[in-house]
């Protein structure tokens, strides 16, 4: 319970601290910032109910940030995503829902009209602490920098607009860190068991695509594509996001998002009880209404 309230303090300081609009160009008209903080929340309830259910309630926080910066041919694009969700059911307590913080950097110079030559950056972690819960008790699965992934490498774009681009790099390294010793120790999304990180060098994939289906209703794709030359390149990582963003007013919205990931390096358990485990699809899935403020 403590957890929730505090998810609901953090909302709301956010919340008040843009309640003031913010100027989206600075004075040199090269910086153009903007950002959409949101506070989605999902609750269901049963009292003497013969069907039967469990009462839960989710609360998520999520803060997209882009800092872009163009002068002439040359031109700079960042992206900053952090989320954070709890969720609480009845006879089963606060667990996590969503964990992420992914930052992207891309460094382009104007070869043609859609085209650039590129440079582009991703971090990715996470930061809290994960577990499954087996009968009994809990087993620690990822932690803050565990994973975390670091991925760079020159490469070129085809950038229609800021609503759909693709960049591709041929030589792109891709460095996967398990800074967790208990993790590390266990072989871990792929590091060998003792070893902290693995370097990978292959080649990647990025793209994003943004459409409006109609008024008030957005839908975004966001797609990662990673083969490693060094190891097995046939078997490609993949991480699609799609997300639906549906706006009733300026501040409430309604949004629905899924994620599907396959990589090979990182096994699953079995939830037959024996112990083993294997490469599986991995999914998650948010719904929720909420408050969303953008500047």
């Amino acid at each position: 319970m403590k957890r929730l309230l505090l998810l609901f303090v953090i909302s709301g300081f956010c919340l008040f601290g843009y309640s003031q609009e913010s100027a989206t160009l600075d004075t040199a008209k090269r910086w153009t910032i903007h950002g959409e903080n949101t506070f989605l929340i999902s609750q269901s309830s049963f009292s003497n109910w013969a069907g039967g259910g469990v009462n839960a309630f989710a609360g998520n926080l999520l803060f997209n940030y882009d800092f872009n910066y163009k002068k002439d041919k040359l031109s700079w694009d960042n992206k900053v995503i952090l989320g954070y969700g709890l969720s609480k059911q009845q006879d089963i307590g606060v667990r996590k829902n969503d964990d992420k913080v992914i930052l992207n950097s891309l460094v382009g110079y104007k070869a043609a009209k859609y085209w650039m030559y590129t440079f582009y950056a991703n971090f990715q972690t996470q930061f809290a602490n994960g577990y499954t819960y087996p009968s009994g008790g809990r087993k620690l699965i990822s932690a803050a920098f565990a994973p975390a992934y670091l991925t760079f490498g020159p490469g070129f774009a085809y950038k229609r607009s800021d609503n759909f681009r693709i960049n591709i790099s041929p030589a792109a390294a891709r460095i996967v860190m398990v800074t967790n010793k208990e993790l590390s120790d266990a072989g871990a999304y792929g590091v060998d068991p003792g070893k902290k990180s693995d370097f990978q060098f292959g080649a990647s994939l990025d793209a994003y695509y943004k459409i409006n289906l109609m008024e008030n209703i957005g839908f975004e794709n966001i797609l990662k594509l990673y083969a490693n030359y060094l190891d097995n390149p046939q078997n490609v990582y993949t991480d699609y996001t799609a997300n639906l963003f549906m706006k009733v007013n300026k501040f409430v919205s309604v949004n629905a998002g899924a994620q599907f990931i396959y990589d090979d390096k990182t096994k699953i358990a079995r939830n037959d009880g024996s112990g083993t485990s294997r490469s599986v699809l991995q999914i998650k899935q948010i719904f929720g209404a909420g408050l969303t403020y953008k500047f």
